[in-house]
C-alpha cells in the first residue's frame, strides 16, 4: 500500500508543529518527496510516518537526534537484525545509566529538602528567635 501524507496530516496526528516536522527533515530523519509545479509541496510516505513516530518515541526516551538517526538508519539497512539490536541495547543501556544517576541525585536532594523542612518547622515551633537563627545560618552559606 502506497499511502501518502501531508505535513498537516502528520502534524495533526502526532500533535507536533509542521515546523518540528521540517526540522526533523533538515536533520535527515525524514525524506518526503516533492510535488507541485514549484516542488514545494512535501508528500510523506508511510516510511516517513513510521520514522516520525519512532523519532518522537526516541525523543520521549531521551535519545539525541543523532542517536535516533543512527538507529533508524540501522533499521533501514538490509542487513540482519542482530547488529541493530546490539546498537539499540547499547543506546538503551547508556540512557538507563544516565537516568539512574539522575534518580540517585534527585533522591539525595529530596532527602536534603526533607531534613531542611524538619529543621525549619522545629525552629518555627520554638519561636521567632529560632527563625532568626535559620535566616542567619542561610545567609552564611
Amino acid at each position: 500500500m502506497n499511502t501518502q501524507y501531508t505535513i498537516t496530516e502528520l502534524a495533526r496526528e502526532f500533535d507536533v508543529t509542521p515546523r518540528a516536522i521540517r526540522f526533523y527533515e533538515d536533520q535527515g530523519l525524514l525524506s518526503p518527496s516533492r510535488e507541485g509545479s514549484s516542488g514545494l509541496r512535501r508528500v510523506y510516505s508511510g516510511r516517513d510516518r513510521t520514522r516520525l513516530k519512532l523519532t518522537l518515541r526516541g525523543k520521549r526516551l531521551g535519545f539525541t537526534l543523532s542517536e535516533i538517526r543512527d538507529l533508524l538508519d540501522l533499521y533501514d539497512s538490509p542487513t540482519d537484525t542482530v547488529p541493530q539490536l546490539h546498537a539499540f541495547l547499547a543506546t538503551v543501556k547508556r540512557h538507563r545509566e544516565v537516568l539512574e544517576r539522575q534518580l540517585e541525585d534527585l533522591n539525595a536532594t529530596l532527602e536534603d529538602l526533607a531534613q531542611y523542612e524538619v529543621e525549619a518547622r522545629t525552629l518555627l515551633e520554638s519561636g521567632a528567635r529560632g527563625a532568626d537563627a535559620l535566616v542567619s545560618d542561610a545567609r552564611s552559606t
